[in-house]
């Protein structure tokens, strides 16, 4: 089988430094190490945050335990730091070589790769592929097989259907992003055995305040702030202190507030620990201006925030879904669904199989939004669904209260706008990655009366990309609907630029076999590629048009 000495590669060198390496070496598999070709990769906007971060990235830097140091030091591939990696994570791969004492991948298998190796544990979050270890953005990838199969015996190579295009498997990885979106489980309660902080800032009755974990599994701890001492009742630990200053930051698992102080409520964000949850008992009260969120945070941090008009925290659980799923009937408003994960949303939605929901699709280019409702509008139709698009620029829905809001753009005040726009117990999905470090102004006396509940994740899980997959492989999804253009790796740093300037209404597959294909919007393949632009069907990408493109740069010497 022929495997050359050096293959095309983009590398990420530094930050914001993109290159074109057309000699990189192609690594001999070690013993316990996989050698793949790489059929297809996919950019996203997550490519972004490691371009401009590199070293800085959370997922960039060192694995720090979940497998033995041994290992990645065998490991050309795994390169965390300032070391040049090679971006790229959504992909299909065929294996080409095996070290002698591989036994879970055999030569000629075909595999989607899950990029979240969320047991290889970093300072701040975990290692995946394309980050801490080369991604997909070069011909072949070097893997090991101690390294992608969990310490549950959960392997991070799935295998793919060969009857299906490789670009509509490598897409399950975004689109399983998207369904941990709205799969994602939410905590009702208080974290049995967490840390818990109360803060009493008005009058609240004795018996509230003595019966509050008398429904929930008990935490572990509790931290007290008010004027009056904690019940004697309580038989767990409690710490009592007199300033908000004496709370560390981001310890707590629950932060129960009972006031309407904007300021104090300000700075219990900063409390909260990573998945941590906040629940706001205004006690009557309101807080009389926009108060300062910690918006980034539900996204990266898995943040939550709950409340009531009341007294009563149990309340204010009794309002969070037991999922971040759409409902039936719902009014569902995707904001920025123009780009290629709001086109994700729009689609995942219209399929769902729900009766009675309408999606409004707001975009600020018309052009993108026509893209869209090409894909969508027969969509619709097909199963009796409402679909709106929308200028948000010139023609806002006006009147209407949304159920459910996915937010596509990392804007704080397009979340801010969502609650004013939300219906009754309203949720608005924090999908764009807003920096975990930013803020923004919320009108939460807003929120806490109507019910809302922002949602956010981050990535997905194994569990996400095989409901996908099966989508995928019993024609239940079309994933190539959101395909917008196809390069090869000399097109490839182009296509990065393209999506960060938002110039792409869509996804854009990058070929490595395809040497000296440029970026190429599919309209534009009746021009460049005739051939391949006869296999489009409606304008939209096909295995017959992949099988055109791969076959119009086939090489005898090329697998």
């Amino acid at each position: 089988m022929y495997i050359p000495a050096t293959q095309h590669a983009v590398q990420l060198v530094g930050p914001d430094e993109l290159l074109l390496n057309t000699a990189k070496p192609v690594p001999q598999p070690g013993a316990h190490q996989v050698l793949c070709r790489v059929e297809v990769c996919g950019l996203c906007f997550s490519d972004l945050k490691l371009l401009k971060q590199f070293s800085a990235h959370v997922r960039k830097s060192s694995v720090l335990s979940g497998v033995d140091e041994r290992v990645l030091e065998q490991l050309p591939a795994y390169v965390p730091g300032a070391a040049p990696t090679v971006p790229g994570h959504e992909t299909v791969v065929q294996v080409l070589a095996v070290g002698p004492q591989v036994r879970r991948y055999k030569l000629g298998e075909r595999y989607l790769v899950q990029t979240d190796w969320r047991w290889l544990r970093t300072a701040n979050s975990n290692a995946a592929f394309g980050y801490n270890f080369e991604g997909a953005l070069q011909e072949y990838v070097l893997l090991d097989e101690r390294i992608v199969v969990s310490p549950q015996g959960e392997s991070m190579l799935l295998p793919a259907a060969r009857d299906k295009a490789a670009s509509a498997i490598a897409l399950c990885e975004p689109w399983a992003c998207v369904e941990e979106a709205y799969a994602v489980r939410e905590r009702q309660a208080f974290q049995p055995g967490g840390a818990v902080l109360v803060v009493v800032d008005a009058e609240v009755p004795a018996a509230v305040l003595q019966n509050l974990f008398s429904s929930f599994d008990l935490p572990g701890i509790v931290t007290w702030l008010a004027r009056e001492p904690p019940p004697a009742t309580w038989r767990l630990p409690v710490e009592s202190i007199v300033e908000l200053e004496a709370a560390p930051d981001a310890v707590f698992d629950d932060v129960i507030y009972f006031g309407a102080n904007a300021g104090t409520v300000e700075a219990l964000f900063a409390k909260l620990a990573a998945h941590g949850l906040l629940n706001l008992c205004l006690c009557g009260g309101h807080f009389g201006r926009l108060v300062v969120a910690a918006l980034g945070r539900v996204h990266y941090g898995g943040l939550r925030l709950t409340g009531t008009p009341g007294n009563r925290p149990a309340d204010g659980w009794s309002r969070i879904p037991a999922t971040g799923e759409i409902s039936k009937g719902d009014k569902v408003n995707v904001i920025g669904a123009g780009g290629p994960m709001g086109v994700m949303h729009v689609v995942r939605n219209l399929c769902h199989g729900l009766h009675g929901i309408s999606v409004y699709a707001g975009d600020l280019s018309d052009e993108r939004l026509a893209a869209l409702t090409a894909i969508a509008e027969p969509l619709a139709r097909r199963h009796g669904l409402g679909y709106h698009p929308y200028n948000a620029g010139t023609t806002p829905p006006a009147g209407v209260a949304f159920d459910y809001a996915a937010v596509m753009a990392p804007v704080p005040a397009l979340v801010a706008a969502a609650v004013v726009q939300a219906a009754p117990y309203g949720i608005i999905n924090i999908f764009a990655g807003i920096p975990a470090h930013v803020t923004g102004p919320v009108d939460l006396d807003a929120y806490v009366a109507k019910g809302c509940y922002f949602i956010g994740t981050s990535g997905s899980t194994l569990a996400d990309m095989l409901v996908v997959k099966q989508k995928v492989e019993a024609n239940r999804l079309d994933t190539n609907v959101s395909v917008a253009a196809v390069a090869g790796l000399d097109g490839a740093v182009e296509g990065i630029r393209a999506v960060e300037k938002q110039l792409i209404p869509g996804k854009i597959l990058v070929y490595p076999a395809c040497h000296g294909l440029g970026l190429t919007p599919l309209p534009l393949l009746e021009k460049t590629h005739p051939a391949v632009f006869q296999c489009l069907e409606n304008g939209l990408w096909t295995k017959r048009a992949e099988a055109a493109l791969l076959a119009a740069y086939s090489s005898p010497h090329r697998l």
